[in-house]
């Protein structure tokens, strides 16, 4: 079976409308075909997987690799990063992959994250106490950003004052703005100064934190190389707030989009943990999953993928099909939304998935308490979107209450 020809380039597929609404573009791609052949994120020929069956295998196939390494030359860009942040779990694969994951995977077990609640419950309370008398604010901005990355900051034991820059930092990388090709240039610069800075005085006045203990990995235990230490540490702050910023935001928007649910939501609030995983599936953060590349020749919903050539696995798309979610266009705080694939699956899940989920129950929670009467602030057609295909993220989200 061939694959369909339809490329996923701004000529053939408007750009607007894939940004503002992702999910009709996915779904006549999907009900086209199970495999496209499309132009990726970075402009060069892909394979985009379509449903939920096929994206769901091919997660979890070790023949596909994180690894660049097995990109065909002259194939894959991507983003350019130097070796100190580069080295991360999101471009390993097994055995160095199981090494790094198991030396910090002990700090995000169910167990210890729980721990967070309450913490994480006064930094969403000391947010509100800011913006409640204010009585129209943009919860971007106001909340739903800050609050992941306090929380991963305090994780890693990173001081108030250094976060500030950070969130401007891994913009530039994320949404590259081709006017200004030196401003991620500048972007990584800061970064390779931030966490050689970061580490440096953790390594001077060691404490107890997530980073202190990694450093201790790599410097009494050598079981990481420097460049994994540096690359962990960017990986854990960028992925400890990217994601979670945009699964708060986008879960606001979509309950204040569908009254029903947010009332069902409020008059049983217990009901706040299935809710977030419909909330993930219905619109979660990642449109696509990190690319993957061949190591051999792939079959995929009947399509043989060349080895080397990047695959592009659509979860927007997947969490749309009726075959797997019925009426997947509709959101349902009661629907069994398990399985979805919003945190990944196979040895790649989301390492970071129980904070992801419980930051996300606290802030809806504390939300819809402390703030009655919550409601846009502007035409749901008027709300920007992040202008990136790899991420699903509102650039602000104007609300009143």
């Amino acid at each position: 079976m061939d694959a369909s020809t339809t490329p996923l380039a701004p000529a053939d597929v408007d750009r607007a409308e894939l940004l503002a609404d992702p999910y009709a573009v996915y779904a006549r791609l999907r009900e086209a075909g199970p495999v496209h052949r499309v132009a990726g994120t970075d402009g060069l020929p892909a394979w985009l997987v379509t449903r939920y069956e096929d994206v769901r295998q091919a997660l979890a196939d070790p023949r596909l690799s994180l690894d660049k390494a097995h990109a065909k030359p002259g194939g894959y860009r991507g983003l350019a990063l130097p070796p100190a942040l580069d080295a991360n779990l999101l471009n390993m694969d097994p055995p160095d992959h199981t090494r790094v994951r198991r030396l910090v995977s002990q700090a995000f077990t169910p167990r210890r994250i729980a721990l967070l609640r309450e913490p994480v419950r006064r930094t969403a309370d000391a947010l509100l106490d800011a913006i409640e008398p204010l009585g129209r604010t943009d919860l971007i901005a106001g909340y739903a950003a800050p609050l992941p990355i306090a929380v991963i900051c305090e994780l890693l034991g990173v001081a108030e004052e250094d976060r500030l820059d950070f969130r401007s930092w891994t913009d530039a990388l994320v949404i590259p703005d081709p006017a200004r090709p030196e401003r991620t240039k500048e972007a990584v610069k800061a970064l390779l100064a931030f966490f050689a800075r970061l580490l440096a005085g953790k390594r001077a006045e060691p404490a107890d934190d997530l980073l202190s203990a990694m450093i201790a990995v790599r410097d009494e235990e050598d079981r990481l190389s420097e460049d994994e230490l540096m690359s962990l540490a960017f990986l854990i702050l960028f992925a400890g707030y990217e994601n979670t910023v945009h699964l708060i935001g986008n879960a606001t928007l979509a309950l204040l989009r569908n009254p029903s649910q947010l009332a069902a939501l409020r008059a049983d609030p217990a009901r706040i943990g299935a809710a977030v995983e419909e909330l993930a599936r219905y619109d979660g953060p990642a449109p696509l999953a990190i690319r993957r590349f061949p190591s051999e020749d792939v079959t995929i919903g009947g399509v043989t993928v060349p080895a080397g050539e990047t695959v592009l696995l659509s979860l927007a798309a997947a969490h749309r099909d009726p075959r797997r979610f019925p009426e997947p266009d509709r959101l349902d705080i009661g629907r069994d939304a398990t399985g979805h694939l919003a945190l990944g699956h196979g040895i790649h899940y989301c390492l970071g998935a129980p904070l992801a989920r419980l930051e996300t129950e606290v802030a809806l929670a504390a939300l819809l308490e402390r703030l009655p009467g919550l409601e846009l602030d502007a035409p749901a057609d008027e709300l920007r979107w992040r202008p990136s295909m790899r991420t699903r993220g509102l650039l602000g989200l104007p609300v009143r209450y």
